[in-house]
């Protein structure tokens, strides 16, 4: 239900702002615009190392939707001729449990919300009739507030809280290939940190379908990870799944 509610609000905002901004921004620049809200449907896993073990916990994704509390993910791209910018938001707050191995406990709960912001300036450096190929570098965002509680079991419970914020450089590449008049497909790969104490990268697939010159539907499968050592110890969070998502062009 609470899915269902900021869905639905989203939805209206972007409804009622679109039609205003549209006509004024063509009239003033030659760049072009498109604004994408989606539904990224992933497991979840995100462990921190720490002097008694290792926290692991592990969200499914048959429990992705009945164990979120709050999310909202959208996408903002510009392109003017060969130059374009790209700003991708991901907000996410789901607890979960997991079980653990042996009876020292009797479980795991952890508690997340995370945001991550990456934002791109592309370079278009192969085009042809049917296909586009674009370079990009940027920076990534990441920030998490993930409190893990162990359950007691034969050893008594505890509690970790790891509240960590951090940016790392990016570099990628996008390509897109048109299939027929209505349906075409999108590759993106990017990679970060570029150090032994922070890494971050994703993979991002889909098939896009256009309905008309405004409104796209896309559909496909998205990875990322981030890997940070925080206080001396390592942080890994990585979501895989399947998204769905609608881009209105302006």
């Amino acid at each position: 239900m609470v899915l269902k509610r900021v869905t639905t609000t989203i939805a209206m905002v972007v409804m009622s702002w679109i039609p205003m901004t549209t006509a004024t921004v063509a009239q003033q620049s030659d760049w072009s615009y498109e604004a994408t809200i989606y539904l990224f449907m992933p497991e979840t896993q995100v462990t921190q190392e720490t002097a008694r073990g290792a926290l692991d916990g592990t969200l499914s994704f048959s429990d992705a939707l009945k164990n979120l509390d709050l999310a909202f993910m959208g996408v903002f791209g510009a392109s003017n001729e060969r130059w374009s910018l790209l700003a991708d938001y991901n907000y996410v707050d789901v607890s979960f449990s997991s079980d653990t191995l042996g009876s020292v406990s009797s479980g795991l709960e952890t508690s997340l919300t995370t945001q991550f912001f990456s934002g791109y300036v592309g370079y278009r450096v192969y085009t042809t009739d049917t296909s586009q190929v674009d370079l990009l570098g940027g920076f990534r965002w990441f920030r998490t507030q993930t409190d893990f509680t162990v359950l007691p079991g034969t050893a008594p419970g505890r509690s970790v809280n790891v509240d960590e914020s951090w940016t790392d450089p990016i570099i990628g590449v996008r390509a897109r290939v048109t299939f027929n008049d209505r349906w075409s497909g999108t590759g993106f790969f990017d990679y970060g940190g570029f150090s032994s104490d922070s890494e971050t990268w994703q993979v991002l697939v889909t098939a896009d379908y256009e309905i008309n010159d405004r409104w796209v539907i896309r559909g496909g499968y998205r990875y990322i990870s981030f890997d940070h050592e925080i206080d001396g110890n390592d942080f890994t969070f990585e979501q895989s799944g399947p998204l769905i998502g609608a881009t209105y062009r302006f």
